[in-house]
């Protein structure tokens, strides 16, 4: 039986790494060495990046539903609370979108988590 040779697999795996690795500066885009250890990196920050993006993006909303909350009067934790106690069941995304949008609706919400705290 004839020995086959792994170049062609090589090739191509150096060509998948190096694709991934467009647009990196200098050796990091050239030689495959250095861009597999690029490479390895960045797609570690990424998905690192995935995670992190939901923290930030729930730390907004709060940020957001505070600030409504207190100018109808009411901190953001006893507004929570008050609406858990009246057994309103919304999420902070759509909390933070009222506070934003829907001034009115917010308000009605903050009055009747006052009621319940």
């Amino acid at each position: 039986m004839a020995r086959i040779k792994g170049g062609l697999n090589a090739r191509k795996k150096h060509n998948r790494v190096l694709k991934l690795a467009k647009g990196y500066r200098g050796a990091r885009s050239k030689q495959y060495r250095v861009a597999k250890q690029s490479v390895m990196r960045a797609l570690a920050s990424s998905f690192a990046g995935r995670k992190q993006k939901k923290r930030d993006f729930r730390a907004l909303w709060i940020t957001r539903i505070n600030a409504a909350a207190r100018a109808n009067g009411i901190s953001y934790s006893k507004l929570m609370y008050g609406l858990k106690a009246a057994g309103v069941d919304i999420n902070r995304k759509m909390l933070s979108e009222m506070a934003v949008n829907d001034a009115e609706g917010f308000k009605t919400l903050a009055e009747l988590a006052k009621s319940k705290a």
